[in-house]
């Protein structure tokens, strides 16, 4: 090849892709531009709206993700390239990396669902995969619990997710229930009427519903009381552990007697 065919076989390709070239980078610039703009679009949509803080940036640099990779698409197109090809590979790779990252992945949506489907909030006391603690944070692949004894427990969000979760601070009131037994010789009435003193004169329980008291066994060795009040989700320990006690000083100061377990044994002679 001599130096004219040489000029003009250069001279061909500058003019074929030289325009390309050019264009393709304008493209991506304004494109870059386009997808920052919307970001910022994007972010300030979402700070308006009710979704979790936890999965506002991770949803803003999800879809930012996504534009850039169309971008590439759309950049690559324009210079001739074949994008069919890099969209299998871009397709092969995901797949790789979804296999090697199953657990994460899972632990992702986990993450995703329970900040959109809001199960429970930071705060909320709850029980889950065989825990019971207060949530102190939920982060996009696990939530953290704090034990009464002041444990950290880090639950993976695709565990969460994927299984039963009590909620014990998601309604304002919680019934507490108790037991207490009798011997058989007491007054059942006076019994009942000292429960209800006791309930209807406690602060911290709310008396609509009213408290329910009623004989629920004849045990072996006692005759149970049943005893269910309302209170605040905030006061049920404190309802819970103030009753146990009361009504143990008033049953002494009543001459109420609380049995122990017993059994009565017949001899034939």
């Amino acid at each position: 090849m001599d130096l004219q065919e040489l000029y003009q076989t250069a001279a061909e390709l500058v003019v074929t892709y030289v325009p390309r070239i050019i264009g393709a980078l304008i493209v991506l610039v304004v494109g870059l531009y386009v997808i920052k703009r919307l970001k910022k679009v994007l972010s300030t949509a979402l700070g308006k709206s009710k979704i979790d803080d936890t999965l506002k940036p991770f949803l803003v640099s999800l879809a930012a993700a996504a534009l850039k990779v169309l971008l590439v698409i759309v950049v690559l197109g324009m210079l001739s390239v074949n994008t069919s090809s890099f969209v299998a590979i871009i397709g092969a790779s995901s797949l790789a990396i979804g296999l090697a990252f199953q657990g994460t992945l899972s632990n992702l949506a986990g993450g995703v669902l329970l900040l959109t489907l809001r199960p429970f909030k930071v705060g909320d006391f709850i029980t889950a995969v065989g825990h019971s603690g207060t949530v102190e944070a939920i982060h996009v692949f696990n939530t953290i619990l704090v034990t009464p004894d002041n444990k950290v427990i880090s639950i993976p969000n695709g565990n969460l997710s994927n299984t039963s979760v009590i909620n014990f601070s998601q309604k304002s009131t919680r019934r507490v229930d108790l037991n207490f037994g009798v011997g058989y010789e007491q007054d059942i009435s006076k019994v009942k009427d000292v429960l209800t003193e006791i309930c209807t004169s406690h602060e911290l329980i709310h008396q609509d519903p009213a408290p329910f008291i009623k004989v629920s066994e004849h045990a072996d060795s006692a005759v149970i009381f049943v005893v269910r009040v309302w209170t605040d989700s905030a006061n049920f320990w404190a309802v819970h552990f103030d009753l146990m006690e009361t009504v143990k000083k008033r049953f002494d100061q009543e001459g109420i007697s609380i049995p122990f377990p017993q059994m009565d044994i017949h001899m034939d002679k």
